[in-house]
């Protein structure tokens, strides 16, 4: 993760380079959680109102915004401008990649039926300006995954990382419990389910 010079004061992609991790513990839960959240992308695909137009908003590298196109067919992913990130979409073809902000997204209402946004709310400086956000483009579904505290924060204190900040992962400025994530999201939407590979909360909610 760096500081982006086109995105100034924002730090971009993972702090841990989880999809490349070579540290087992860490592949290991990354693995677990991908297939989490695309099993649950299966029930979506499934539901009897299913999604066929996805937008995944903080797209990162990419992993996802593929895994969606692989599925759908088509896919949009966004985030902010970078040209490291450029470079990493590059070797992940099929989605459509864009540079926005989550908290003013490029797109009309209700563009896509599917939303789609992992490991960003966390960061955002107004989260539930952001939740509204993602909640306006998105007709039908919404999947959205935070750090599950305090076992996220938990861990890197017992790792050793990030002691000085009490294992607050940098650029991590909003943090909730499993329980507090499902009341955040249900402001705008009906929860659906909701999974809890560690140490994520990964919620699905139908608008």
């Amino acid at each position: 993760m760096t500081q982006a010079p086109e995105t100034p004061g924002v730090v971009i992609g993972n702090h841990t380079a989880k999809y490349t991790a070579k540290n087992p513990a860490i592949k290991w839960l990354t693995e677990r959680f991908v297939a989490r959240l695309d099993g649950m992308i299966g029930d979506i695909a499934a539901d009897v109102k299913p999604a066929t137009n996805p937008l995944e908003v903080g797209a990162g590298e990419g992993v996802i915004s593929q895994k969606l196109h692989s599925r759908f067919g088509r896919a949009v992913g966004l985030d902010l401008p970078d040209a490291g990130l450029r470079a990493e979409w590059k070797s992940r073809p099929g989605p459509t990649y864009l540079h926005g902000d989550a908290e003013n997204l490029p797109f009309t209402d209700k563009q896509f039926d599917l939303v789609v946004c992992v490991e960003v709310l966390e960061h955002l400086t107004d989260p539930d300006a952001g939740l509204r956000e993602l909640a306006r483009v998105s007709s039908r579904h919404l999947l959205l995954s935070v750090p599950r505290e305090p076992y996220f924060r938990g861990s890197n204190l017992v790792t050793g990382r990030y002691l000085k900040d009490l294992g607050n992962t940098p650029g991590h400025l909003n943090h909730w419990t499993k329980a507090g994530f499902q009341r955040f999201v249900s402001q705008v939407g009906t929860v659906r389910a909701v999974a809890s590979p560690y140490p994520w909360t990964i919620v699905w909610a139908t608008l």
